[in-house]
């Protein structure tokens, strides 16, 4: 038998989040025995304290050392790949097609969560008594999240691009700012004599592939991370949640399903030449991680590892669209606002005319813009949705109480790599030979 170190990451991702699931609903479905068992053995109740405990911290250790990996390999890639750009108007060339294939997928995508959401109303599923107790059990959790929300303002957006102090923004892992900070170095470097810039550039790249070495080094320790980070959502989500939210949870889980296996392909198909097989094959480890995660920006350093490697996107095209993703698209976030925003009016009897469904789309197509790609910012920039169409507090509270349940389970869906697949292939071909 081979052995199990030898498969492919992909599998053995795949089978840790399996197993991970498998003990996740195992825990969640004798709580109440191990809670009398813990309770009349203190050495079993310290035994199960333990290895809780060190279940959430595999799972976070693990994100933490993708996280601290995200920003040196997107400064230090982008510079180099800056550094090589002579042509200005070949960066305008790629920002453009890249912010606008990552709104207009936004935009389908929580388009697709309105429809699918219209169709099989999933709020009409929770009994009255129901939902007025899952709104009572995460009021708490809602609040905050409610009390921390605020609209973002387009000039405030567009002015926190260009960070005040890159260092700042280096430490604070504004990505948006990272990828300024990088662009503009990059592109100075190209305008100094070769002999100047020429160590410097050298420096980067070295600094970029001891980078590299460190992603390759951590992603052996993914599968066992994945197993981790699911058991823990899994075994925290009460059954009854998950039965009174199954038929939300599936709308959702159809939309994403929808995007992953129509949209993306059929854009890769029409617009980069690249085959479904190819793509998901290349991409799985990003895309299991990423699911595992709820993290585009944790699962960054491995997805531009894949499309670089898998699908032979180049690195300054990579290091641009990829990192500039993890900030501005939100394709599986904004699906499950369109689907939430529905299923709570839904809950609460309330009709959204097609005004409110269109100011949806717009409201959270401009959200996705600079939000953090970390788990739970689907919540926050639900808020917002709800309140740009003047949907009463007490309603917004109770509905966001319901389904914040399910939300780290749902939130876990990007479509960076297809996009960087795209803009890469568009400039392949662009720069390729001409045959005579």
């Amino acid at each position: 038998m081979d052995d199990a170190r030898t498969w492919p990451l992909h599998t053995r991702i795949l089978l840790g989040m399996l197993a991970g699931l498998a003990v996740g609903l195992a825990v969640n479905a004798g709580q109440d025995g191990v809670a009398t068992a813990r309770a009349a053995s203190p050495l079993l109740d310290a035994l199960a304290g333990f290895t809780g405990s060190a279940t959430a911290f595999a799972g976070d250790l693990f994100l933490r050392a993708l996280r601290f990996i995200a920003v040196p390999i997107v400064l230090f890639s982008l510079v180099v790949g800056a550094s090589t750009l002579d042509d200005v108007a070949k960066l305008g060339r790629i920002g453009s097609l890249t912010v606008g294939l990552y709104l207009t997928t936004t935009a389908v995508a929580i388009t697709l969560g309105l429809g699918l959401a219209n169709l099989i109303q999933p709020g009409t599923f929770v009994p009255e008594a129901l939902r007025d107790q899952l709104a009572g059990a995460g009021a708490s959790a809602a609040n905050a999240k409610v009390d921390t929300a605020v609209a973002p303002d387009v000039w405030s957006v567009m002015l926190d691009i260009v960070p005040s102090n890159p260092f700042q923004a280096i430490a604070e892992g504004n990505m948006l700012q990272v990828v300024t900070t990088a662009l503009l170095l990059g592109l100075a470097l190209t305008r100094l004599p070769t002999e100047l810039a020429k160590p410097v550039v050298g420096v980067f790249d070295a600094l970029n592939e001891a980078v590299l070495r460190l992603v390759h080094g951590i992603m052996e320790l993914a599968p066992y991370a994945v197993f981790a980070l699911i058991a823990k959502v899994v075994a925290g989500l009460g059954m009854d949640v998950l039965g009174a939210l199954l038929v939300y949870s599936l709308t959702v889980i159809a939309g994403l399903a929808v995007m992953i296996l129509g949209v993306y392909p059929g854009l890769l198909r029409l617009f980069g030449g690249v085959g479904p097989a190819r793509f998901f094959g290349a991409i799985a480890p990003a895309q299991l991680l990423a699911f595992s995660s709820s993290s585009s920006a944790a699962t960054l350093p491995v997805t531009m590892e894949c499309v670089e490697e898998g699908l032979g996107v180049e690195d300054e095209v990579a290091s641009f669209v990829l990192p500039l993703g993890a900030t501005i698209n939100m394709d599986g976030t904004a699906l499950y606002q369109g689907v939430a925003a529905v299923f709570i009016a839904q809950l609460y009897g309330m009709d959204l005319t097609l005004a409110d469904q269109v100011t949806i789309v717009l409201t959270a197509t401009l959200s996705s813009i600079g939000t953090a790609g970390v788990p739970g910012v689907g919540i926050v920039m639900l808020v917002i949705v709800l309140q740009s169409i003047g949907m009463p507090d007490d309603v917004m509270r109770g509905g966001i109480a319901i389904i914040f349940g399910v939300d780290r389970l749902l939130d876990m869906c990007t479509g960076d790599a297809a996009v960087a697949t795209i803009v890469g292939a568009r400039e392949a071909a662009r720069n390729a030979p001409v045959r005579l």
